[in-house]
């Protein structure tokens, strides 16, 4: 008799989710997110050439156009998203900046080294892309001795 009662006990089953092995993976991942988020390019390094003029004041970020030494556009539409784009990229998603928002501020950024030209050409894009305001991002000069 007792042996009959045995087999017609049964294990309730657990209706829980194990969270444990999700929490292992989610912080492998924020420890590999966390190394590699300071390994990000996240700009252009361009060397500003330097000036005596004031900031400007904004309320929202501002569209930036890079130039570097060689002649290469980069385009910030966000702080810290530059992407190289070629010139005729450029004119378009600039003219459809415009398109949205006329009121938008574009400011380039050209390094010291690159040519007079290359920055005339790139004011020449924006005109094309209808940006009626240009402004140029320049560095703060050192202090005289």
């Amino acid at each position: 008799m007792s042996l009959s009662v045995r087999r017609h006990r049964r294990r309730k089953l657990k209706s829980e989710i194990n969270v444990v092995p999700y929490i292992d993976v989610m912080l492998v991942l924020l420890v590999i997110f966390m190394i590699t988020a300071p390994l990000l390019n996240l700009g252009v390094d361009v060397d500003l050439p330097k000036s005596n003029a004031k900031s400007l004041q904004q309320k929202t970020d501002p569209v930036v156009v890079q130039v570097d030494a060689a002649g290469n556009y980069f385009l910030a539409v966000k702080a810290g998203s530059n992407e190289r784009v070629s010139r005729d990229e450029l004119r378009t998603r600039l003219a459809a900046i415009v398109a949205q928002n006329p009121q938008s501020q574009v400011l380039i950024g050209a390094d010291a080294k690159a040519s007079y030209q290359t920055v005339t050409d790139a004011i020449d894009v924006l005109k094309l892309a209808h940006v009626d305001k240009v402004s140029l991002i320049s560095a703060p000069k050192s202090p005289a001795k």
